[in-house]
């Protein structure tokens, strides 16, 4: 968990940061006195509504194409209860622990602006949960990204009711009922509208953005790195980074882009060794246009982050009890928003991942890397090199285009026809998730590969920033040499890249990247 972290839910929204440290980093939850009196005044409402003989959805009816089925009050404690059993209904291997309490931060979050009518009681028992570390097992197939994620949250839904199962604190997966009672965390009974408000808003697709968001970050900057190493290992030319030719064509993260890696690439000696002679009148696309292609995906971030703070700024329920206490029924779970957005980055992160891979291939091809030996080889012929490297570098990369595939264009239609247009958003989510990942990857070989090529361009020096990172590869992976069994040095940098190490090394010896 981390230390000293408290993110606080009131009535007004979270932040990006807010989501990474609960579900990430382990941060506890409070609940502030506004969001208290706010839930306090809805339920108030609800129960008054509950009490009129009036049909209510959520309150007084069965929920879906059930909505015109009015249910009698000695029964709607049950209705609530089995609307949850009925929808736990995933199937599929578990998703990871930081999606599963992203999800739920979110739906709290929602519960505590005040427009679903829940108890207090309820959200605290939210709270308490994330804050005992106690993670729902949540199967990984069951939402259309409509209604909300409507699987995945009743899961959630049914731990708090004590049933199911979970993740302990030690990651152990065991009954729910026992994991609450160790924690002294009482089970809710759910009362009118409430199992409706745990189960209807698009929290693992927005909980699943935010996180992408924190990873695509940092991944922008890596991107950078890999590219300023390539570029001076192929003997590229800094020129086209200029900030007189980026005005051209003002896009801001073309401008960020081509800037960090002007700073990487400071006094480089590669550069200068061949400025003035160079007999190429330009590079190749994939060095010369790096800062055009990061620096899309850094806009295209940037727009991705608009949504999810409005997001984080929404009420996504159905229905919701409004300021002047009337309980509406609305289309705000609808999750194509965020659907469209979350195939948007898997887009561009493919993209960045295969101008990485063909930087890595011009490298290690003696007719177009200037000079250096084939594959890198240390005894080409009888050594392979990184060849193998490349093809694993190749391999993900065409996964990723599959990937890229948009989940949001898809729509199937369910609830007897009532529920007739779906956004899928949940699975664009999953897999921009596989995407990330293997972006990561794919920037890690680049890096193990340029960092092998700055080896041979020695005793040239790089600039401060590539020389640096460099050195941290070497650090844990031993330079040129008879070949050796690659993968457990392909994953020492795979880690570098994910752990931060490779921007935190670079920004101690250039300063903080953009």
């Amino acid at each position: 968990m981390e230390q000293g972290m408290t993110v606080v839910l009131g009535i007004g929204p979270l932040a990006v940061d807010d989501v990474v440290a609960v579900a990430r980093r382990g941060a506890e939850v409070e609940i502030s006195t506004d969001a208290c009196a706010a839930m306090e005044a809805s339920r108030k409402r609800v129960d008054e509504l509950a009490g009129s003989g009036r049909a209510v959805y959520g309150v007084s009816t069965g929920f879906g194409a059930l909505a015109t089925s009015f249910v009698d009050p000695a029964k709607r404690r049950s209705l609530q209860r089995s609307l949850i059993r009925s929808h736990s209904a995933g199937s599929g291997e578990p998703v990871e622990r930081e999606v599963v309490r992203s999800l739920m931060l979110l739906r709290l979050a929602t519960l505590c602006g005040g427009h679903s009518g829940v108890r207090v009681e309820t959200a605290e028992t939210y709270a308490a949960l994330l804050n005992a570390s106690i993670t729902p097992v949540v199967p990984e197939f069951g939402s259309l990204g409509c209604s909300g994620d409507l699987a995945p949250l009743a899961h959630c839904a049914l731990v708090a009711m004590g049933e199911g199962e979970v993740l302990d604190d030690r990651g152990c997966r065991v009954p729910a009922a026992g994991a609450l009672a160790a924690a002294g965390i009482e089970p809710i009974d759910l009362v009118e509208k409430e199992g409706l408000a745990l189960v209807n808003g698009t929290d693992g697709m927005l909980g699943m953005l935010c996180l992408a968001i924190a990873d695509l970050r940092e991944l922008a900057r890596i991107a950078d790195i890999s590219a300023a190493m390539s570029l001076e290992a192929l003997l590229g030319t800094d020129r086209v980074l200029e900030a007189d030719l980026q005005a051209l064509r003002p896009h801001p993260g073309q401008a960020a882009s081509a800037r960090n890696m002007m700073r990487l690439l400071a006094d480089s000696g590669i550069i200068a060794s061949h400025r003035s002679q160079d007999p190429r009148v330009q590079d190749a696309y994939s060095v010369r246009c790096a800062p055009q292609v990061a620096g899309a995906l850094r806009d295209t971030l940037a727009h991705a982050e608009v949504v999810a703070e409005r997001e984080l700024d929404a009420c996504v329920d159905n229905p919701v009890v409004l300021d002047d206490g009337s309980v509406q029924s609305n289309g705000n779970f609808h999750g194509a928003p965020l659907a469209y957005v979350l195939d948007f980055l898997a887009i561009v992160g493919a993209d960045l991942a295969s101008m990485s891979e063909r930087r890595t291939d011009r490298m290690l091809d003696p007719a177009r890397s200037g000079g250096l030996p084939p594959f890198l080889a240390a005894d080409p012929g009888v050594d392979s090199g990184l060849m193998i490297a490349q093809y694993t570098q190749a391999a993900t990369v065409s996964e990723m285009k599959r990937l890229a595939s948009p989940a949001s264009v898809d729509s199937i239609p369910s609830s007897a026809m009532q529920e007739d247009h779906v956004s899928m958003g949940w699975h664009g989510g999953r897999k921009l998730r596989r995407a990330i990942d293997g972006l990561t990857r794919v920037l890690a070989i680049e890096i193990m590969t340029a960092a092998r090529a700055l080896d041979l361009r020695e005793p040239l020096a790089s600039g401060a920033g590539t020389d640096a990172v460099r050195n941290l590869v070497r650090e844990h992976v031993p330079g040129m040499g008879p070949d050796r069994y690659l993968a457990p040095e392909v994953e020492s940098v795979r880690e570098l890249v994910a752990s931060g190490a490779v921007v935190r090394t670079a920004e101690t010896a250039v300063g903080e990247l953009e």
